[in-house]
């Protein structure tokens, strides 16, 4: 009976090693992949911070869909008043931004990988002239807009990725002093 109950308790002893040993490693490794996602996301955003031409933070304030001329494409115009230009001239309050896809009546044209735009919609936007429209559009789709919201605890700006806007701001400014 005791060589039994010693042969339990070192089954027991082992199995709380291996867990202890288990959840170690597992916090090892998730350290290290939040490491390599924000090394991959500052990737990211030095890419955007250096290719875009103006980059603003702000609300989106009006949206507009309308056909091209030859009635073969539907294009949308956001205008989003402007909180602070963190690249590029102040070109006043507003910027324009032309975008792919819409709707016009009952016809709606959708392009994958092109941002979209709601109302009142606070956003950080990573801009390329358009020459075409003598106006913006976002640099690099999709990934050339991020949503900006208030943190429900904390009530601090935070991306939907829960990164601090303020540091994001921070990282594209240094990104933009090393050009």
């Amino acid at each position: 009976m005791v060589n039994l109950s010693r042969y339990l308790f070192l089954i027991f002893i082992f199995f709380v090693l291996h867990s202890f040993s288990f959840a170690q490693q597992e916090t090892s490794q998730r350290a290290t992949s939040q490491k390599e996602l924000f090394q991959k996301e500052s990737s990211r955003i030095q890419k955007l911070s250096k290719g875009a031409d103006v980059i603003v933070t702000g609300k989106v304030t009006q949206k507009k869909s309308d056909w091209n001329e030859n009635k073969t494409r539907i294009f949308t115009r956001t205008t989003v008043q402007v909180d602070e230009y963190l690249k590029g001239q102040s070109n006043g309050d507003y910027v324009e931004i032309t975008s792919p896809g819409g709707e016009v009546g009952d016809v709606g044209e959708l392009y994958t990988h092109m941002p979209r735009f709601e109302d009142n919609e606070e956003v950080l936007v990573f801009l390329q002239r358009d020459k075409k429209n003598n106006g913006y559009k976002v640099f690099n789709g999709e990934e050339g807009k991020i949503t900006v919201m208030s943190d429900a605890q904390t009530k601090e700006k935070v991306t939907r990725s829960n990164m601090r806007v303020n540091a994001l701001k921070s990282q594209i400014k240094s990104f933009l002093k090393e050009e």
